[in-house]
């Protein structure tokens, strides 16, 4: 497994992730909603979510797909085309799953598998 680095554009927005072997699967995390919502009209599959900065209550996107140091390039080059209708329906289902995640306290999983609780 290689890691590589997408902090040299968008200023340090996307956080470094994992490449694997077959194909171009990568992950990125990030905590700007918008480059989230843009990744995921292009393709990207929302993996997971946690909260980043528990006092400030910044939340952190994990987001899995094909060629996302491509797309990050070209959204931080300003040269990205993407469909507004798909990235309209991904910048709401991000919202959507931050807001469930910050209303249960529960760690949000793709596969709906190891979610925990907060007990009070």
């Amino acid at each position: 497994m290689a890691y590589f680095f997408l902090d040299r554009f968008l200023r340090g927005v996307l956080q470094p992730g994992r490449k694997e072997a077959r194909g171009m699967a990568q992950t990125v995390e990030t905590t700007d909603i918008f480059i989230g919502a843009f990744l995921l009209s292009m393709g990207g599959a929302l993996s997971g979510i946690r909260i980043k900065d528990t006092a400030k209550g910044i939340a952190a996107f994990q987001i899995e797909g094909e060629n996302l140091e491509r797309l990050g390039d070209e959204y931080g080059a300003g040269k990205a085309l993407v469909n507004p209708l798909r990235l309209r329906d991904s910048l709401n289902q991000l919202r959507d799953v931050l807001f469930e995640f910050r209303e249960k306290g529960a760690r949000y999983d793709s596969k709906r598998e190891n979610r925990s609780r907060k007990r009070r």
